[in-house]
């Protein structure tokens, strides 16, 4: 069995070793996992909030969608990774609270920045970064309204998603 690699939120962690990178918990994050199948280097990043602003992404690297992606990219290059070869699977942006007054909202008014759904933020954020470097998104279980947990194995790319009520899902 592979040693599991706790990846807290706001971390990234990259591994050419037989590892199981774990995020436990998500919710409206998101869980970006990265795979060079030919080279055998994978990473993960816990993704937080969509955008950073200037300098903020330098302490916490996988905090911010716009930032992480492309350094996750970039720390599996430095190992070894093709940035041609490697392919993606994302996991969480659940909306995991109602937001107060946004179901009083006119369907074609825009809501307010701070009444928009963070976990679906996440997500498009992280697409956008994906499609701006080229790499291709393979497997996706995101939204919904429920939390869940995720295991990366770098040996093989499999992403094992786990959740309360929706059982064992693996992209």
């Amino acid at each position: 069995m592979s040693e599991v690699v706790s990846v807290g939120v706001a971390e990234l962690k990259v591994s050419d070793n037989s590892l199981v990178l774990a995020s436990f918990g998500l919710g409206s994050c998101v869980a970006v996992t990265m795979f060079d199948s030919l080279k055998r280097i994978g990473g993960l990043a816990h993704v937080m909030l969509p955008e950073s602003r200037g300098k903020e992404s330098e302490s916490a690297p996988g905090k911010f969608a716009d930032a992480a992606v492309e350094r996750l990219l970039a720390e599996m290059v430095k190992m070894g990774a093709r940035s041609n070869g490697v392919k993606c699977k994302i996991v969480g942006g659940a909306q995991m609270f109602e937001v107060p007054g946004s179901h009083k909202l006119d369907k074609f008014a825009k809501p307010p920045e701070s009444a928009s759904h963070i976990g679906a933020r996440n997500v498009g954020a992280v697409k956008s970064e994906l499609a701006r470097l080229k790499i291709p998104l393979v497997g996706e279980d995101t939204g919904g309204n429920y939390g869940r947990t995720v295991r990366f194995n770098t040996s093989n790319g499999e992403v094992e998603v786990t959740s309360i009520y929706h059982g064992r899902t693996v992209l």
